[in-house]
């Protein structure tokens, strides 16, 4: 019992310590661990962490076997490696300070609703529908965790409001954008008429042409979904992964983008601290 009411009583003393001030330093230390962590798992930059974790246990393990020259070695390169953190994580980087600068904090917090996500895909699938029906080809690239900003660079900056007519006029054969792909970003239309990586599967099928090898290339290189319009037969396909799913009709179209764009059982993620609070008690939970 004694020991009981030492402990209550230090914690009774700790408590009185605490002031609103370290509430919000805890708060936002909160929210910079949370960011940092959510950049890391989206990021491709995650297998160059894990290269870095590797060399630190190497360098663990020199040193407690005495192995100088590798000691030596590693400690080097390590002090580089803030530096290479800062070139890997980039453009997430860039993107956080831009949210930051035009005011729109909110954005570092809150994601697209279920929603808004939902008319972005009724609108895609009826886009896509139509141009399989008039055989005009189309590549839509869904961007999720890897950022596609080197992609967007390649063409035509739009962040307009995905509409099927929008996307319909896009790819109407005789636009100037129609041979390029669209990048829809948290709901928008971000830009047009941009140029993928080609696949470098060399067992694809040779009936596939640029336009499918560009959506598989894509998928390869990041984890985006990319909608593909055949322009000679009118096949819809979808490629994630680097895996091609072919002929489908407008329904399973529909099925697999939300099956994928909004998986099941995922709640619409509220607004500010509250939603940030929500979601990261649902992961560590």
């Amino acid at each position: 019992m004694e020991t009981i009411k030492e402990i209550i009583q230090n914690l009774s003393r700790y408590v009185t310590l605490v002031s609103v001030w370290d509430g919000v330093d805890i708060l936002i230390m909160t929210v910079v661990v949370y960011k940092l962590m959510e950049l890391l798992r989206k990021s491709n930059g995650v297998r160059v962490l894990k290269g870095i974790a590797l060399l630190l246990a190497v360098s663990l393990v020199a040193q407690l076997t005495n192995l100088h020259m590798v000691s030596f070695v590693l400690a080097n390169t390590m002090q580089i490696g803030l530096i290479a953190l800062v070139i890997v994580f980039q453009p997430e980087l860039r993107r956080m300070l831009e949210q930051m600068g035009s005011g729109n904090l909110t954005g570092l917090l809150v994601r697209e609703s279920r929603s808004d996500m939902e008319g972005v895909i009724m609108q895609t699938v009826g886009a896509c529908s139509t141009l399989s029906w008039r055989r005009e080809g189309a590549l839509i690239v869904f961007e999720r965790g890897t950022l596609l900003d080197d992609v967007v660079k390649t063409g035509t900056l739009l962040n307009a409001e995905v509409t099927a007519e929008l996307l319909k006029n896009v790819f109407f054969p005789k636009a100037p954008l129609h041979d390029g792909a669209a990048i829809i970003r948290r709901g928008r239309l971000a830009a047009a008429g941009c140029m993928l990586p080609l696949s470098g599967n060399q067992n694809l099928s040779r009936d596939l042409g640029m336009r499918h090898r560009a959506g598989i290339g894509m998928s390869e290189n990041s984890d985006a979904l990319v909608v593909i319009v055949s322009e000679e037969t009118g096949s819809i396909s979808v490629a994630d992964g680097g895996m091609l799913k072919r002929h489908l009709d407008p329904e399973t179209l529909g099925l697999l983008l939300k099956q994928e764009l909004q998986p099941s059982g995922e709640e619409a993620p509220a607004a500010g601290m509250s939603g940030l609070w929500r979601r990261l008690t649902r992961k560590n939970g």
